[in-house]
C-alpha cells in the first residue's frame, strides 16, 4: 500500500491541501483560518483525519534558492505543524507553483471568485505532484 502524503501551499488567507493516490495527487481543499497556530491545528487535524504519514509543505524560495520572509514563515509553519501533527513535515522548493497554478486557470478560463477558491488547492496538487514524481517513483 502507498503512503499517504498531504501536500500544503501555507498562506495567509487561505492554505490549499491535496492528497495522493499512489503516484497521483489530486485537490483536497482549503483551509481559512486566522493566524499560523489555528492554521497548523486545521492541517494537523487533516493530516490525522486522512492518515496522513508524511506531510509536504511548499517553501517558497527566491528565484536564486535563498530563502526570504515568505519562506522563512514557511518554515516555522512547518516546524509547528510537524509537533502538532506528531508526523513527518518536509519542506518542497514550490518556486513558480503558484504562477503555474494560475496559468493553469486561465486556460481554463476560470476567473473572479471562482479563481480565488481554486488556486490554492491547484498550488498545493502541483506542489504535490512535483514531490512524488522526484521521491516516490
Amino acid at each position: 500500500m502507498a503512503k499517504i502524503v498531504l501536500g500544503v501551499d501555507y498562506g495567509d488567507a487561505r492554505t490549499g491541501l491535496a492528497l495522493n493516490a499512489g503516484t497521483f495527487a489530486f485537490g483536497a481543499g482549503c483551509v481559512r483560518c486566522e493566524g499560523m497556530r489555528k492554521t497548523a491545528e486545521a492541517v494537523a487535524a487533516a493530516a490525522i483525519e486522512k492518515k496522513a504519514e508524511l506531510i509536504v509543505v511548499g517553501n517558497p524560495l527566491n528565484m536564486n534558492g535563498t530563502e526570504g520572509p515568505r519562506s522563512e514563515k514557511c518554515r516555522a509553519f512547518a516546524a509547528m505543524l510537524s509537533e502538532m501533527a506528531g508526523i513527518p513535515v518536509e519542506l518542497y522548493d514550490e518556486r513558480l507553483t503558484t504562477v503555474s497554478a494560475h496559468n493553469i486557470l486561465s486556460e481554463l478560463n476560470v476567473r473572479g471568485k471562482k479563481r480565488k477558491n481554486n488556486v490554492d488547492e491547484l498550488s498545493a496538487t502541483l506542489i504535490l505532484q512535483d514531490y512524488i514524481d522526484r521521491n516516490m517513483k
